[in-house]
């Protein structure tokens, strides 16, 4: 069979369609592709198994009369469908979010289609199938729907209407066209959070200088005037520092006619996110708190897990399922939040779909968010959303110039990141460059919060070194004493880890004569990457106690022999701690056993440590043995002798 069209290309196995308003019948075209009959069908008919890129209307395509094809010998039931699910994912939007959907579902077998209007989307060189169209024509979106099992969006900026009415001839949209209405419309998406008595800043609708002077006379300044619709990425709101401030913003905003609202200013000291999965039987699940850090109100950087208390993440996961419970649907949610001075949990936004905010959840967590979206939104059991390291930081990779020297700058940027220990680098393969566009990212994950950040700023900084895996030169022990007379004691404790290369400090932190520099050691511990404390004391020996008692971090005590009771007083001080406060205990001058205790905590986390940590104990053993053969072959005298 031959196409006449010239428009008509071959690419591979990659399958695109041109929609169009006047793309009407169904029909199924056979194509001699490397000696095989590929059948394509349209939009109304088929699941567009085609290798042929068409890029004008399919309706410019007419075989020739020499090749005739049965089309009544063409049956669905020929298509087998392998995977987790025979539903075709149709997906509408293609940009990285869509690419890194495909990527979840190819591990999975599960095939995704995209409706995209740009012809290089992020998406398509992954998708099943990329549909070339607007995701806001509803003639595109109809026609796109009717070829898929489930229907789900990328981003929220689609025509609502015609999912609706999809909905109503039987398409299964995830989640709901009613919760993409809510979300779509920044100002009704309050409303409906309000009316379910969800926290978050005060906020009402402005329509002209009257009404926006009464919002700044009642919520004060500075004041976030926003955009109903459209905002995103730094689009869409303005702030208002004074009332003089109002008109240029709301000019810079479109003006009153383009729909616009204001917030009370939420003075948070932090943001935060929680994704949050929802099943199709109503089951939620929920990833980890994160903090946000915003550029330019762009999303920036994502640490998770959150540095903040176990009170704060309980409340914030407790604000993120109650949102999420008042919408319909199944799929994942990002729900942004403001943490406040006094401790409050506020409401900034929620989005229907995989979010920035969840980008780290690919190398840190056992579910991907864009693999439990899709399990989601077909209805297979969702995965587990716990974190499989410790620590991660997501730094994303936006514009800092246009053109050709923003491409130079971000790749000299990823270059770097191949060198950095637990870094990951996204590329989301966009041919055009502008400033503050988001391009790609870089996921870098480890042991502690500290490590990751230290190596995120090393990378930012170009001081980037290759390691060896134990990532840097943060120490992962603090050794300290409250006297330099105890270091001959302790520095023992230095020799075992320095055996082990395990990174260590050695500081006199005095319980008694320097006391806030020993409270300042303990509360900053964690905050610097350092994993467990050895330390050791003498005489009334506080000071294991009293540090235990400001840090979360194990604390081994080490007793040392003083001039008066050989070291008895310390070891009963420091094992007659009070309940709740634990130290661990060694022997007398043992700090040789507590630099061993700590590498066996840390060999947790290091399962380098835990193989070193073996063969340590395969040497002693070794030299044990070895001792003993030479006692039986010498005899005790002469063994005595040579020794």
């Amino acid at each position: 069979m031959l196409l006449q069209c010239p428009s008509v290309a071959s690419s591979g196995n990659r399958r695109y369609f041109q929609s169009g308003p006047d793309f009407k019948a169904p029909h199924t075209t056979a194509l001699p592709i490397k000696g095989l009959h590929i059948a394509m069908k349209s939009f109304e008919g088929g699941d567009g198994t085609s290798s042929v890129q068409l890029k004008n209307q399919l309706t410019c395509c007419r075989s020739s009369s020499k090749h005739s094809y049965n089309y009544s010998s063409f049956r669905e039931d020929e298509i087998s469908v392998h995977g987790l699910s025979d539903k075709i994912v149709g997906v509408l939007g293609g940009g990285q979010l869509g690419q890194m959907l495909c990527q979840a579902a190819s591990q999975m077998g599960i095939k995704v289609m995209v409706l995209d209007p740009l012809e290089n989307c992020p998406a398509s060189a992954l998708a099943y199938n990329h549909v070339v169209g607007r995701f806001d024509d509803s003639v595109a979106v109809e026609a796109f729907a009717k070829r898929c099992g489930v229907l789900t969006i990328e981003i929220e900026h689609v025509d609502v209407a015609t999912l609706e009415k999809l909905e109503q001839q039987g398409v299964d949209c995830q989640p709901k066209a009613s919760t993409i209405r809510i979300i779509q419309d920044k100002y009704l998406q309050k409303v409906h959070f309000s009316q379910h008595a969800i926290p978050m800043p005060e906020f009402r609708e402005i329509d002209g200088d009257d009404s926006a002077t009464k919002a700044g006379d009642l919520f004060g300044y500075p004041l976030m005037i926003k955009s109903k619709r459209l905002a995103y990425d730094g689009r869409g709101n303005a702030v208002a520092h004074s009332k003089e401030e109002v008109s240029s913003c709301v000019d810079a905003l479109g003006g009153y006619a383009h729909g616009l609202y204001v917030e009370k200013w939420a003075p948070f000291v932090k943001e935060l996110a929680v994704i949050v999965a929802r099943g199709r039987d109503g089951s939620l699940s929920c990833y980890p708190v994160v903090e946000t850090i915003h550029k330019d109100n762009i999303c920036h950087i994502v640490k998770a897990p959150a540095e903040v208390s176990w009170k704060i993440k309980e409340l914030a996961t407790e604000v993120a399922q109650k949102a999420v419970r008042s919408l319909e649907g199944a799929g994942v949610f990002a729900v942004e939040l403001f943490l406040t001075k006094d401790e409050q949990i506020l409401l900034n936004e929620v989005a229907p779909r995989p979010h920035n905010s969840g980008h780290q959840t690919i190398e840190c967590c056992y579910t991907s968010q864009y693999e439990q979206h899709l399990r989601a939104v077909l209805g297979l059991p969702l995965g587990n959303p716990s974190m499989k390291t410790p620590a991660a930081i997501m730094y994303n990779l936006l514009g800092e110039e246009e053109g050709e020297r923003g491409f130079a700058l971000a790749h000299q940027l990823i270059g770097r990141a191949l060198s950095i220990p637990g870094a990951s680098v996204h590329w989301y393969n966009k041919p055009e460059m502008r400033k503050q566009r988001k391009m790609g990212h870089i996921t870098i994950v480890g042991p502690t919060t500290a490590i990751v950040e230290n190596n995120l700023n090393s990378l930012l900084s170009k001081e980037v070194e290759t390691s060896d895996g134990q990532t840097s030169a943060i120490p992962l022990v603090g050794i300290i004493m409250g006297s330099d007379s105890d270091l001959p004691i302790m520095k023992e404790a230095a020799k075992v880890l320095d055996i082990f290369s395990v990174h260590y400090e050695v500081r006199i932190v005095s319980a008694h004569r320097t006391p806030e520099l020993m409270n300042f050691y303990a509360k900053s511990a964690v905050k610097r990457g350092i994993q467990v404390i050895i330390a050791g004391a003498g005489g009334a020996a506080h000071l294991p106690g009293m540090v235990a008692s400001e840090t979360p971090l194990p604390v081994v005590a080490v007793p040392i022999r003083g001039s008066q009771l050989g070291g008895i007083d310390s070891v009963l001080s420091m094992l007659q701690m009070p309940r709740g406060i634990p130290t661990a205990t060694v022997g007398i001058n043992n700090a040789e056993n507590a630099a061993l205790l700590a590498v066996r905590i840390l060999a947790v986390l290091y399962p380098d440590l835990q193989a070193r940590m073996f063969q340590y104990q395969r040497d002693m053993t070794d030299d044990v043995l070895k001792k003993g053969d030479k006692l039986v072959e010498l005899g005790w005298e002469e063994y005595l002798n040579v020794r």
